[in-house]
Parts: structure tokens; C-alpha cells; sequence
């Protein structure tokens, strides 16, 4: 049996989390889920991150020790991971005495090997994020480049990892294998850390206590980054006797990580692995942020989002399916009470519940909810028939790529063809007529296959509903596997179908986002106002319908952007506009970074004159809006669109 080892980074227990942190776990637990589908030996691991100078503040503050406020949080990401159906195979802590024994070692064995050194840090440390921080690689502002939050100077004996050494086949690694995805973060982790020269890595601490001793030398802490990322190895036995599956297991076949810790995994953890002469991870799959009004979700900006409020109101099935469906590898993803109910209306209701309700009913309605065995095939059967067969394939290719989005996307085109099929075949029509009856069979014969097919691929993501989904339409559990997802005519001709609840419910969207907002507010400390203090802009002189057709509004994607070299407020996108591209310059670079837009479809204006800013030419104008704050918002379509589609 071939094995699988996926793993989430370990979660920082600083506080209760929030719909931001479930969708590196929720997207593990989905792909996890689909390799046992497909019969592999799978491990999937994560955990928490419990050590550091944060930790040991919070636990002060709040009366209590630092292992008392961790255990307390720990419950809490449990409960979640629980009430979110993950299913993972082991949870580590880095409190756990296996492992604080392994990193004690391993941080010996570099010392020994001549990577770990004594030395003293100067320089600029960001207590958040537990980084250390050159001058040069601090924001705009002066502040960290991750939280954007204040540094300070911080002077203390330290040893250091050698990070030098290792330059050149990092380089490699990220520019000549597919171990990064999107490899298109390999150029900014080579412009802004590679090129420059790598800086020795600060790797323990002496102003706190918090954290896994030194053997050799007491009065350090081994800092974080030594301490957490060998979790992924610890905890299958690495230097310990408490697992015993580490050459089973190792190397992992996917790491997936936010893009704000990618930079530790991408350089600092294949150093440490080539520095301990083991083999690397087979692939780093870096996703986006989910983002609330624009900037990541963040308890200290007040702007989280309890999943657990949201899993109430909908189940957590379609708070899964919402963030795997919205999340594109590599970008960030716009959380929206109005995006969110749209998602679940649009294609849990109004698609797939849609497509259940309507087969079940009619088999009910027409044969007593028993088909009879007489098949008569007709026009639109072998469409149907191709296409969910053919759905396995590609969502399979999409899983191994780790573009979870794009695999729901192909489930939904097959539960789309179903209900056209529908309509085409008009069974309807088809149950007035006697003599019609074995073509009527045939029609919602095929569409249970069709559901039995797409229910069976879903429940990985989805793993709470699809079995009542497997009940009302009749499958047997013999029916569910990965290999029938794969074939058509399965269930037997004479299946009997059970009417139950709608599966998922239409929600009432403006009634519900209104709920929403108070609950969010309140959340956040204040109760949303209806009134904001946001005037607008004067409208404009008044056109004709003809004036406004003059502009020719294009839906693209952004392949590629990068800083306009002479100007801080132009980025340079290339764009696929479906006319074989084109380049547009923006003036919105002081609230967009390159990264953040890449993969991501926008609107442009597409007829205007080539115009040169600050030197670089420029074919149309990205659509963006005026927010409250003075910001300009780009104008995200949905991502479905094709590129070129015309709006209008």
C-alpha cells in the first residue's frame, strides 16, 4: 500500500481561533480524506506551536502559568477540529516530552555538526510574530514586513544556524523541482532573501523562559523555529522512541502553509533538513490569506469570525465548501457574509440540493420511489454518462496539485450538465405518458448514477451531508467507493430512492447577512452602524446607454505582477485577457502587494489608449472602488468567469 504524509503547520495558541484558521486544516483534512479514498496509508498530522516569549506574556497577564493558558486554548482548537470533522491521524504539542527531548537533540547534533554557533543578536524583533528582522527588510514604515506591527531593538546572547551554506541548492530547489506551489513565489523568496545573502538564523533566546532548554548551555531556550519544525519529524518518531513510523513516513509528501510563514518553510526548514542529511519534502504548498474587508482576518484588528457561530447557522459542511471553494492557490480569498450565502445558494442549494430534491421527488412521484428495471436510452444520456465518468480523472489531477478549488469547480460543472439534463430531458413531460415510462426510468436512473458519483467525490470535502445524500438516493455502502466513482451503473436497476429533508436549505440573503453583520460586530466589540460616515463621491454628469457601451469591460486574470521600479504607488500586472494578453499599469501598490493579486480575476477596461507610466506602457485600467478609508478596493469578479468574458 503506498503512503501518504500530509501535514498543517502547528497552530500558535495565542488565542481562540477564528474562520482564518481552518482553511490550511479544513484543506488538509479534504485531500487527506480523498487519498484514503484512493487506498493509500495516509498520516496526516497536525498540532500546536507552544513555546515562545507571547506565550509566556499572556499566561502573565491572565493570572496563569504558560502551560495552564496553552492547555486551556489547545481544548478550544480541538473542539474546533472536532466540531469541523478532521479527521487527522495525530496531533502533536510541542509540549509534549517526546518531542521537547527529540529538539534537544537535534539542536545538539548541529551544534556538533558545526551549523550552530554562539553569538550575540543586535537588531530589530517583532514579539508577534517572533521574528528577527534586518533594517533593510522592514516595511515601509519601519515595521515588520509580516504583521506590519511595531519592531524594537533587541540586543541578547544567542546561538545562531548557519544559513549560507545551504544558498545555493535552496535556490535551486525552488527554481529547478516542483517542490514550492505556485512556483511563483519563488522569485519574490530569491529577490528578497536568497540574493541578498543569507543571514545566519537567530535559533534560541535567553530574556525568556518559556520554551525547550539548551542542554549544553541552560540559560538558552531553543527559539521557535528549530522547535517547530521539526515537529513534522518528531512526531513520527525522529529522535524519539514514542512513534516508530518516521521511515515509513518521511519525507512528507505535502507541507501546506499560509504565505506569512512560507518564507520559514521554503528556506529555513530545507536548510535544516540538508544541514541533518535528510531527505526534503516532496512539495510546499503555500496558500493566501482569507481576508475580512481587505486585510487578514486578525483577533487585534477585530475583525474574526467564530466558524463555530457560522457552523450553527449552516452546518459545517458549507463552511468547509465555502473556503475550499474560494480559496485559489497562492491568493487570498475575500470573506463576505454576502459572498458566503451566495456560495451556498448558488451551488449547495440551488445546484446540488437542488439536483437531489428534484431526482428523489420525481422517483417518488412517478414509481412509487422503486424503479422499474425497463430502459429505453435517448438523446443527452451518453453526454451525461461521459462527463461523470470522466469527473474522477480530473479531480485527481486537481487533489495531486493541490488546487482544491479547481477540483470542486469540475464536481460542479458535472452537477450543472445534471440539471440541464434535467431540463432536456423533460421528465415531467416524460411521466404523463404510459408508454414513455421505461424512458422516464432511464432518465432518473442516470441521474441518481450522476449524484452517486458526485456525492462519492464530494464527501471528502463534505463528509457530514453526503451520506444523507447516499440515503435518500438509495446507494448501499458497497455502492461508495473510490473505484465506483469511477464507473456508471452501479446501483442496481431497481434502486428505491427515500424522500428526506432538503439537503440544504436557500437562505434568505439579505435577512441573513443583516443577522450576520450584528453578530460580527459584535464580535469585533461595537455593533455594525447602519450608517458608516462614508460619503460618496458626487455623481457624475448623466450619459446615454450608447456613451456607456463605449467602454468595454473585460474580465481577466492576473498571471504575473511586480513594483513599477520608479514609482511606490504602480504595480505592473500581466494579464490574460482571453485575446492572447496584455500588460495594464495601477496606481495601487500601497494597498496591494504583487503576490496578493496573483491568480486572482479582475475587470478591466479594456478599449483604452496605450498610455506610459513613469515609463512602462500601460493597455487599460483596472476597475477598482473607493472605500471609506481612502483606499482604492479592486473589483473581484467571480473566479469562474472566463477570462475575456464582457461585462456589461
Amino acid at each position: 500500500m503506498s503512503k501518504f504524509y500530509i501535514t498543517t503547520p502547528i497552530y500558535y495558541p495565542s488565542g481562540n481561533p477564528h474562520i482564518g484558521h481552518c482553511y490550511t486544516t479544513v484543506a488538509c483534512d479534504s485531500i487527506a480524506r480523498y487519498k484514503r479514498m484512493q487506498g493509500y496509508d495516509v498520516m496526516f498530522l497536525t498540532g500546536t506551536d507552544e513555546h515562545g516569549q507571547k506565550i509566556e506574556e499572556k499566561a502573565k497577564e491572565k493570572g496563569v502559568t504558560p502551560q495552564q493558558y496553552v492547555d486551556d486554548i489547545v481544548k478550544v482548537f480541538k473542539s474546533l477540529w472536532s466540531y469541523m470533522n478532521i479527521s487527522y491521524d495525530r496531533y502533536i504539542r510541542t509540549t509534549d516530552d517526546f518531542h521537547v527531548q527529540a529538539v534537544q537533540k537535534i539542536f545538539k547534533e548541529l551544534y556538533d555538526r558545526g551549523y550552530i554557533y554562539k553569538g550575540e543578536y543586535k537588531g530589530k524583533y517583532c514579539t508577534p510574530c517572533e521574528s528577527f528582522w534586518t533594517q533593510s527588510q522592514l516595511d515601509e514604515n519601519g515595521c515588520c514586513p509580516e504583521c506590519h506591527r511595531e519592531v524594537k531593538e533587541a540586543s541578547e546572547e544567542a546561538y545562531f544556524f548557519k544559513m549560507s551554506p545551504f544558498a545555493d541548492r535552496i535556490e535551486k530547489l525552488l527554481t529547478e523541482t516542483d517542490y514550492l506551489q505556485p512556483k511563483t513565489r519563488a522569485t519574490e523568496l530569491i529577490n528578497n532573501f536568497i540574493k541578498p545573502g543569507l543571514e545566519d538564523l537567530c535559533v534560541s533566546r535567553t530574556s525568556f523562559t518559556w520554551g525547550i532548554p539548551v542542554t549544553f548551555d541552560p540559560k538558552h531556550v531553543v527559539y521557535v523555529w528549530v522547535d517547530a519544525l521539526f515537529n513534522y519529524c518528531t512526531a513520527l518518531g525522529y529522535m524519539n522512541e514514542a512513534h516508530d513510523d518516521f521511515a515509513k513516513f518521511w519525507p512528507a509528501d505535502v507541507h501546506m502553509v499560509a504565505k506569512d510563514i512560507m518564507r520559514f518553510h521554503a528556506i529555513i526548514w530545507p536548510a535544516m533538513l540538508m544541514a541533518m542529511d535528510l531527505p526534503l519534502p516532496k512539495h510546499l504548498a503555500v496558500h493566501g490569506w482569507i481576508t475580512f474587508n481587505g486585510q487578514k482576518m486578525s483577533k487585534s484588528l477585530g475583525n474574526v469570525v467564530d466558524p463555530f457561530i457560522l457552523g450553527e447557522r449552516y452546518g459545517a459542511d458549507a463552511i468547509r465548501y465555502h473556503i475550499l471553494r474560494e480559496m485559489a492557490l497562492g491568493a487570498d480569498s475575500s470573506f463576505s457574509n454576502e459572498i458566503m450565502i451566495n456560495r451556498i445558494n448558488s451551488d449547495l442549494a440551488n445546484g446540488l440540493g437542488n439536483l437531489v430534491s428534484r431526482t428523489v421527488a420525481m422517483a417518488a412521484k412517478y414509481f412509487g420511489g422503486t424503479l422499474p428495471e425497463e430502459r429505453e436510452a435517448g438523446e443527452f444520456d451518453d453526454e451525461l454518462i461521459a462527463e461523470a465518468t470522466a469527473l474522477r480523472g480530473k479531480v485527481d489531477a486537481f487533489i495531486d496539485q493541490t488546487q482544491i478549488n479547481n477540483a470542486l469547480a469540475e464536481i460542479f460543472k458535472v452537477v450543472s450538465r445534471a440539471n440541464k439534463y434535467i431540463d432536456e430531458t423533460t421528465p415531467w413531460i416524460l411521466g404523463k405518458d404510459e408508454s414513455k415510462k421505461a424512458r422516464l426510468a432511464t432518465v432518473l436512473y442516470n441521474l441518481l448514477e450522476t449524484i452517486r458519483i458526485v456525492s462519492t467525490l464530494l464527501s471528502c470535502f463534505m463528509p457530514t451531508t453526503m451520506p444523507k445524500v447516499w440515503e435518500q438516493i438509495g446507494a448501499q455502502e458497497s455502492d461508495i467507493s473510490y473505484e465506483n466513482a469511477g464507473k456508471f451503473g452501479v446501483m442496481p436497476a431497481n434502486v428505491t430512492v427515500h424522500k428526506g429533508d432538503i439537503i440544504f436549505p436557500r437562505i434568505d440573503v439579505e435577512k441573513e447577512i443583516d443577522e450576520l453583520n450584528k453578530i460580527i460586530g459584535g464580535q469585533s466589540g461595537e455593533a455594525e452602524k447602519a450608517d458608516d460616515g462614508f460619503e460618496p463621491a458626487e455623481l457624475g454628469e448623466e450619459i446615454t446607454i450608447d456613451d456607456f457601451a463605449k467602454s468595454d469591460l473585460r474580465v481577466a486574470l492576473v498571471k504575473a505582477c511586480e513594483k513599477v521600479k520608479k514609482s511606490k504607488k504602480l504595480l505592473c500586472l500581466q494579464l490574460d485577457d482571453g485575446f492572447g494578453g496584455r500588460q495594464v499599469v495601477s496606481g495601487i501598490a500601497q494597498w496591494y502587494k504583487p503576490e496578493d493579486l496573483i491568480g486572482k480575476k479582475v475587470i478591466i477596461v479594456a478599449n483604452l489608449k496605450p498610455v506610459k507610466l513613469c515609463g512602462v506602457e500601460s493597455n487599460g485600467m483596472i476597475c477598482a472602488a473607493d472605500a471609506p478609508d481612502g483606499s482604492a478596493k479592486v473589483i473581484f469578479p467571480d473566479q469562474d468567469l472566463p477570462c475575456g468574458s464582457k461585462i456589461r
